[in-house]
């Protein structure tokens, strides 16, 4: 049997782990939630010990509480987050009082018996730890803070990064032509390069977007307390909270215009998700393209070639597929799922709180984390290392009945798509059937029918 201790709350005792640092409010938890078997995102428990540490410190130059016992406090916040230990402290599930009650006392029990331990003398979760707190205003300001760092230490880099790397691979591709496509259909030519900076302006609009929402993200709901009004809150508190923060983390964090907004609604967190959203769409788009350009070797488009990283098949030998790409797609179907459940969640803010903040906290922080993984990856493993089959894409191109396109202010729309189904029927050049089929002589059809001047804005 495993060893226990007695630890008692407000609704009496209960047997906790005798090594757990946590008591009976997270142990009563733990029985009442044994729902998925996931507890909260490692960077939601490091931004829940950011504010503890923060509120501590805050409260000592309010007046609020002795230097010594503020500074234990926030000294085992410091020190727990960047435990190698740190989750097995923190063994609540994400699926919990909607209002992350469990969460938020979890890390006041911890903290309080750390504390303990190096003053010696009692520490309590709640008078100590949590003073001039509540769940309800703690766990919104988690929610902002965790997500805030992941976008400007993670998301945001990652971005730039995978830009970059677009914008670099077309530069190495200057003046590779190849057949444009609308509807999957051969369309008129375009370069190689055009098509890269179009996946980089996409990037760079998402990360412009994500970037516009920074402030709202920054503004928190610590020192509304429980319904918004600041009751048990010190004067001065919400300023001199983010001031600390902002000098622990580098980021600059403000009071919310109105802590009622922030309990009782996430509209900044489903704002955040549903930009989080637009983003998996353009990474989809982008996979696919480098999957659809990558596709044969033989019965395929074959442009160009992703760089083989593994075997593709346990059963036919040789084949390599585009692992990578499709990694990618599956973050952007899982990060459109994820916006769905916040979306869900968002509208569940009765009156004065949102009851579903743990699921938005794991669902929000789960899309950012894997969104910069899948940038990183799609930059270093997919776009910078494929290679080009011109070979291949000056055939595609040279056969390409669209080009007759170029012909219709010379012979008008009809008779050029009659040369363009004769050139097809008869899977020839559209220049040389072009010369016959018009009074054009074939060095002014080679000019119309340049394929590099087509590419280009007259």
């Amino acid at each position: 049997m495993k060893k226990t201790r007695t630890e008692q709350d407000s609704m009496g005792t209960l047997e906790v782990p005798a090594d757990a640092l946590y008591g009976a409010q997270t142990q009563r938890a733990v029985d009442n939630f044994p729902v998925s078997g996931q507890a909260m995102p490692k960077a939601f428990i490091q931004a829940l010990l950011h504010i503890k540490a923060a509120a501590a410190r805050a409260h000592i130059t309010l007046d609020k509480l002795p230097p010594q016992l503020g500074e234990a406090i926030a000294e085992a916040a410091d020190q727990l987050r960047d435990s190698p230990q740190l989750m097995q402290h923190f063994p609540v599930d994400i699926y919990q009082t909607g209002s992350g009650t469990s969460s938020n006392m979890n890390a006041n029990e911890v903290l309080a018996t750390l504390a303990s331990r190096q003053l010696g003398q009692p520490v309590s979760a709640n008078d100590h730890v949590n003073y001039g707190q509540s769940s309800n205003d703690v766990i919104p300001t988690a929610i902002h803070v965790s997500a805030a760092l992941l976008l400007d230490q993670a998301l945001l880099p990652a971005l730039s990064h995978l830009s970059q790397t677009i914008r670099d691979k077309a530069d190495q591709v200057s003046g590779v032509i190849k057949t444009g496509r609308t509807h999957l259909m051969d369309a008129m030519p375009v370069q190689l390069s055009q098509s890269l900076e179009g996946w980089a302006t996409q990037i760079d609009q998402n990360r412009s977007q994500l970037i516009a929402l920074q402030p709202l993200l920054h503004s928190l709901a610590q020192g509304g307390t429980a319904v918004g009004t600041g009751v048990n809150a010190a004067e001065g508190f919400a300023t001199t909270f983010c001031q600390v923060l902002s000098a622990a983390t580098g980021l600059t964090f403000t009071p919310a215009a109105s802590f009622f907004a922030h309990m009782s609604s996430q509209d900044i967190a489903v704002a955040l998700s549903g930009q989080l959203k637009t983003l998996a769409v353009s990474l989809m788009k982008i996979a696919n393209d480098l999957r659809w350009m990558n596709s044969g070797p033989l019965a395929g488009l074959a442009e160009i070639e992703l760089e083989a990283l593994q075997p593709g098949s346990s059963i036919m030998p040789g084949k390599v597929n585009p692992v990578i790409p499709e990694a990618v797609t599956m973050v952007a179907a899982r990060v459109m799922g994820n916006d769905t459940s916040i979306t869900v969640a968002g509208q569940s803010g009765n009156f004065e709180l949102n009851v579903m903040l743990p699921l938005i906290a794991h669902s929000l922080l789960d899309s950012l984390s894997l969104l910069a993984n899948a940038c990183q990856l799609l930059a270093d493993k997919a776009i910078s290392s494929f290679r080009i089959n011109q070979t291949q894409m000056a055939q595609a191109l040279s056969r390409n009945p669209i080009l007759v396109t170029a012909l219709n202010p010379e012979i008008g729309y009809l008779k050029a798509a009659a040369i363009a189904k004769k050139a097809y029927t008869e899977q020839r050049p559209i220049v040389d059937v072009a010369e016959e089929e018009t009074e054009l002589d074939r060095e002014t059809l080679c000019q119309l029918l340049d394929p590099e001047k087509l590419t280009k804005n007259p």
